[in-house]
Formats: structure tokens, sequence, C-alpha cells
């Protein structure tokens, strides 16, 4: 069997998951040359609303593209935590933005809880890019896709001239995860 790792994005509309989950997938499978499926899910209030994105990185063909056994879960809200956490595979990671999700639950997985979104205004000046700055603590803590490649993927996907910003949350992120190991 080959190997094949689930992430799920987790928070609410306006938070950026979507985006993450596009850059994390496109760097997978363009700039990594790895299978990957990318699918969202948000309430119909998008933003406010509760949102998703679920990646799916594989060696081999993807025959379904929906995460069912996740290895690793973020969560900006802590309603997203209640609802998604009970779907973390043993041993799997769960990323909780700290300022937001204060009732973390005891499982059978690692716990990471770190202030992702403060991370983002003190280190790029803007809360605007805590999804980037996850992305940075995803990309250090797993190791599944390369941090050329995630860098890569942003610089296709970011609005012009936010690049530099975007690179910046992104190290700011893949620093403080350096830290955790």
């Amino acid at each position: 069997m080959g190997f094949r790792y689930e992430f799920r994005l987790s928070g609410s509309g306006g938070q950026g998951l979507i985006l993450a989950g596009k850059i994390l997938a496109e760097a997978a499978a363009i700039y990594d040359d790895k299978n990957a499926t990318q699918s969202q899910s948000y309430g119909p209030e998008a933003r406010g609303g509760s949102s998703r994105s679920e990646v799916i990185v594989s060696d081999e063909e993807i025959d379904y593209p929906k995460a069912v056994n996740i290895n690793l879960l973020l969560c900006f809200t802590q309603e997203a935590c209640d609802k998604y956490y009970k779907d973390i595979q043993e041993n799997g990671i769960l990323l909780v933005d700290s300022n937001y999700v204060t009732n973390v639950p005891e499982g059978e997985f690692k716990v990471y809880s770190l202030p992702i979104t403060e991370i983002a205004e003190k280190e790029a000046g803007k809360t605007l890019v805590a999804n980037i700055v996850a992305l940075g603590i995803i990309t250090e803590l797993t190791g599944i896709v390369s941090k050329e490649a995630v860098e890569s993927a942003i610089l296709s996907r970011v609005p012009k001239g936010t690049e530099e910003l975007n690179l910046k949350a992104f190290n700011a992120g893949f620093d403080r995860a350096k830290t955790l190991k």
C-alpha cells in the first residue's frame, strides 16, 4: 500500500482556508510531483460561517477525494475543533490557534496549540496572513510537501503585490514550528 496523507483546514469563512488548501495541493501536485486533491465546503453564510478545505497527498492515484482519516487537522475556531477532532487518526496532529481554540480535546493524537493569528500580526504585520503562517507550521511539522514547493505555490496563488508579505508569514510559521520538534 502506498503513501497517503490527509489534511483538513477548518475554521470560518474569510480566514483564507480555501486558499491555503489550494496552495498546499498545488505545492504537492505541481512542484513536488505528487498526486493531490483539494476539496472545500463552507456554510451558506460564507464569510463568518463554517469553512473547511481538505487536501489529500499521495504517491498513488487518489480514488476518493474526501478526507476520512485525517492526519493533520488545523482549527482556527472552537466550533471547528469540536466538530472535527474525532476524525483525526491515531498518532495524527491537531494544530489549533490558541487565541480562538481554548478547550482543546484530548485523544490519541499530538496537539500543537500556537497563537497563529498573533504570530501573523507580530511577525508579518497583518492578521490577514494567519492562514499562510499556518501553512508554514504545517509544512515544517509534517514534511509532506517541501518548503520550496509551498513557497512556489504561494507566489503563484497570492494576489500580486502581497508576495513578500505572504512569504514573510510563511517563514514565520515555518521557523516557529522548528522550535516544536
